[in-house]
């Protein structure tokens, strides 16, 4: 079973401009030399097909304790890398975003453990959402306007939720990422999947792996990290061979 990793996170007024850079790998962030595939869209005629133009503008005028931006960052398989990687990122996007001003990157760096490829996205989204009025930088992130929509701002799609729907819609998100991604593994020829649901309810009794950090990673001796990778191989294989045991007796 392919490794499944999924966040979420959201920035704050004055946050989104330098992040989109950062993603995009823009100024200083290219030294990185590891951006693969970028792009954006469902951007305002206002900001000219410029990522940077909205977010400066989503900084500007955006609540002062208002949300700028979401963003998604999801590993990728690297067995869909090359030719097949380009339709999976697009149906992602098109199932995700559903309309929303959006920015994505792929980054592809070498991971600090074992120097293979750390394929994954990034996702920046905004939650106003186009209506079809035109609006300046200025009104699109105002206050919206229920009555007299054209007066307002763009509406925010993620207000008014409870925490139990955020919770479950994030279960949701994680499962349809999921299956996007088993769809395309399935398309091209290869029998590995990834799963969204925890190890507990995959009947998998083991802790989950940490994340140690380049930091970490650097203290550690030679034999150090060959013991932990051959540990977390032995893990992954444990982790498959439950998983095709639950599904066998699924069938029965």
């Amino acid at each position: 079973m392919a490794s499944f990793n999924f966040q979420i996170r959201s920035g704050g007024k004055g946050k989104a401009l330098e992040h989109s850079r950062y993603v995009a790998r823009r100024g200083y962030h290219r030294a990185k030399n590891d951006l693969v595939l970028s792009g954006c869209g469902n951007l305002p005629a206002w900001a000219e097909g410029d990522p940077e133009r909205f977010w400066r503008a989503a900084d500007a005028y955006e609540r002062v304790n208002g949300t700028t931006f979401r963003e998604l960052i999801i590993a990728l398989p690297n067995i869909l890398a090359g030719a097949p990687l380009r339709p999976l990122v697009a149906d992602i996007i098109r199932q995700l975003v559903v309309g929303r001003p959006y920015q994505y990157a792929v980054h592809s760096p070498p991971s600090s453990l074992q120097g293979e490829q750390n394929l994954h996205m990034h996702l920046l989204y905004s939650d106003r959402m186009p209506d079809g009025f035109e609006r300046s930088p200025e009104q699109t992130f105002a206050r919206f306007n229920p009555i007299y929509p054209w007066q307002g701002g763009c509406r925010k799609m993620s207000s008014g939720r409870t925490p139990m729907q955020v919770r479950d819609d994030l279960i949701a998100l994680r499962k349809l990422v999921a299956d996007i991604q088993n769809t395309h593994l399935a398309r091209h020829g290869h029998a590995v999947r990834v799963d969204h649901r925890s190890l507990r309810d995959q009947g998998i009794s083991r802790a989950p792996e940490r994340h140690l950090g380049p930091g970490r990673i650097r203290q550690m001796s030679p034999q150090e990290k060959q013991d932990y990778v051959q540990r977390r191989q032995h893990w992954r294989a444990a982790a498959a061979g439950a998983s095709d045991h639950g599904s066998g007796a699924a069938r029965l």
